[in-house]
């Protein structure tokens, strides 16, 4: 599919693509002014960014830098990729201070800068675990090494920290790293890649940023690479490291989550900024059948714990869901691509659904603790993890002050930190609307035309939207909000003196819409049962419940009287609205004794469920909060 030309200003985005359908509405010109993610990027300010700093600082993931540049020797801390935390700490940090200036985070920021800076050698290589004296060398690990997802993840802090201030010393850091990288893999070079894909979405916005084609010309080398077992699988299969089908032959993600969602996107951006429709159209294919049977009711995508990986079509399960946190943002980052060059509400509605219970599941509501696997099913008592020391990464079952890899942390804090640059885009028709919070939009279309918004909302608590035009353009525009799929054919749109149509998962308000112009739009937040599609063995013939975007979860403490694994639900049960956040739902309790036999023919007389009551569902995101505990998302039918 052919993708428009336009001319588009440069944004506060992680995201600027030269070419598409819509141009993002930057962090600087979106301000979320209350509500849910307010909150959270609250929360994320005042609490994670330091949590993590204060981590990797007390386990000498930053002191790596320091000893790299007094040549130390190979004395080092920490996973072969902790340079990449540090990374994604700054650019949290740049974002932040886009977001809200603050001159402690500020002094905390150059702070950490200086040390990253000091650290890289006279051709441009940075890295803290190979090249030093007593280490292995430059790319010796091309597999495992991850030098070039850290030069990703520092190359996309800067590109942050360019868009949100200007150069500086981490910009100017990045730039040397990048060339130093063409130059080792450019056309001349290594025909190789890394083991964990990132650096491909890093070279393009860089390129976007800067104008400097050659690193779109090194990313493409990169995707067109990938594909071709240039890297070794050995026990674990090329499939992990996204290495054994090339991305355009490839008709569904595979392997290792993140590594495939971060590839995935970054090939979008090589199409987009190279014309390269075919390469597109794949990647479109590859989303639309992963969504379709590879990724959970809460957005998550990843089902196994080994490798960290997809599984099979409608593979599933709920108890051994891996969901990692990092996939979920690898899912939002190539969901907002695919919705830029395209314009289709499928992409906003997941990102929906993976921010509200996957991205906002990850940290605990203090902003201190985190998951790093998302299931949907617990069915034993949680494990505190201890709080002074780094959990495995899936040991614990509540969430952990800090793990061994800790790639979870630092990806939620810069996530939330750049979140308001997700919300609305514009094109020549006027300015889109995609996800709902209170906030302050004031940008400009295309063709230079002011605009300014004020959003006021209770969502997802509250199905409300109200839309007041603080600022409009003199000729008839249009404002475009979001129509969710779970309220199409139930949502109203109310506007004075202008023309509207519910169409292609947009409600359009066109008309003048002068300053004033008020437009509410009402969605049907009413609690519904969701049922799964056969094919998935893991949750056939149960129910899970949802409202809006969010999916519920039975949760039961030590002490609570109901065993979850005996709650039964009527094919006919209602839900109801509970209190602001809750949904009551009856169930039955199975009598059966503990100590029976478990099997039968289907003519014997079997007990019965017995024993009505009430199970009270909470948010998903909300779950683990009150202490170790048992939770399920889908429950069985009687």
């Amino acid at each position: 599919m052919a993708i428009e030309q336009a001319t588009r200003p440069e944004a506060a985005s992680a995201v600027v693509p030269s070419r598409g359908r819509l141009t993002p509405v930057g962090a600087s010109d979106v301000e979320i002014t209350g509500g849910f993610w307010a909150d959270r990027q609250a929360v994320n300010a005042a609490t994670t960014i330091d949590h993590c700093l204060t981590w990797m600082e007390r386990l000498g993931w930053i002191a790596n830098f320091d000893r790299t540049a007094a040549g130390a020797g190979p004395d080092r801390d920490g996973r072969e990729f902790a340079d990449s935390e540090i990374y994604k700490l700054l650019e949290a940090m740049a974002w932040e201070l886009g977001r809200a200036h603050d001159d402690d985070l500020e002094r905390a920021y150059d702070a950490l800068v200086a040390r990253v800076a000091a650290a890289q050698q006279p051709d441009g290589y940075l890295g803290t675990r190979f090249g030093s004296p007593g280490q292995p060398a430059r790319y010796s690990d091309l597999e495992w090494g991850h030098e070039l997802y850290c030069a990703g993840h520092l190359i996309q802090a800067a590109v942050a920290r360019l868009r949100t201030a200007g150069r500086d010393a981490l910009v100017e850091t990045a730039l040397r790293v990048a060339d130093h990288v063409y130059e080792e893999f450019g056309p001349d070079g290594r025909q190789a890649v890394d083991g964990h894909p990132v650096i491909e979405p890093a070279l393009v916005e860089l390129a976007r940023a800067t104008g400097e084609q050659r690193y779109l010309e090194l990313a493409k080398l990169f995707v067109d690479r990938r594909g071709h077992g240039t890297l070794d699988g050995g026990e674990i299969g090329l499939a992990y490291f996204s290495d054994d089908v090339p991305v355009r032959d490839s008709d569904v993600l595979r392997g290792h989550a993140v590594r495939a969602l971060y590839l995935a996107a970054g090939a979008v951006d090589v199409a987009i900024e190279s014309g390269d429709d075919e390469l597109l159209d794949a990647v479109r294919t590859q989303w639309d059948t992963t969504v379709a049977r590879r990724t959970y009711l809460t957005g998550g995508m990843g089902s196994r714990h080994e490798g960290e990986s997809f599984g099979d079509d409608f593979e599933l399960p709920s108890d051994r869901a891996y969901s990692e946190t990092c996939a979920g943002v690898g899912s939002v980052m190539l969901s907002w691509r695919l919705l830029l060059s395209e314009s289709d509400a499928k992409y906003a509605d997941l990102i929906e659904r993976t921010l509200f219970n996957v991205v906002a599941t990850g940290p605990d509501s203090r902003g201190d603790a985190f998951f790093y696997v998302n299931p949907l099913e617990r069915t034993v008592l949680g494990v505190e993890a201890d709080p002074d020391h780094p959990s495995e990464r899936a040991a614990s079952s509540q969430r952990a002050s800090w793990f061994a890899v800790s790639c979870c942390p630092t990806n939620i804090a810069r996530t939330i930190a750049s979140l308001s640059a997700y919300v609305a885009t514009v094109d020549e028709s006027g300015l889109q609307l995609h996800q709902f919070a209170p906030a302050r939009i004031r940008t400009a279309l295309p063709g230079g035309e002011s605009v300014a918004l004020t959003v006021a909302t209770g969502y997802p608590y509250d199905g409300t939207v109200e839309v007041t035009v603080d600022e409009a353009p003199a000729r008839e525009w249009t404002l475009s909000l979001r129509v969710p799929s779970w309220a199409r054919g139930a949502a109203t749109v109310d506007a004075v003196d202008a023309t509207t149509t519910i169409e292609g998962g947009y409600a359009r308000v066109s008309g003048a819409l002068p300053a004033g112009s008020r437009v509410t739009l009402r969605l049907p937040l009413e609690p519904r049962v969701t049922v799964p599609d056969a094919r998935i063995d893991a949750t056939r013939g149960s129910i899970a419940v949802e409202s809006g975007p969010l999916v519920y979860a039975a949760e039961t403490l030590a002490d609570d009287p109901v065993q979850l694994e005996r709650v039964r639900v009527a094919r006919d049960a209602a839900p109801m609205r509970g209190d602001a956040d809750t949904i009551t739902l009856p169930v039955a309790l199975d009598t059966r004794p503990d100590d029976a036999w478990p099997y039968g023919q289907a003519d014997e007389d079997r007990a019965e469920p017995a024993g009505q009551t009430e199970l009270q569902l909470i948010p998903y995101h909300r779950w683990a909060e009150r202490g170790p505990s048992r939770m399920r998302v889908w429950l069985p039918l009687a």
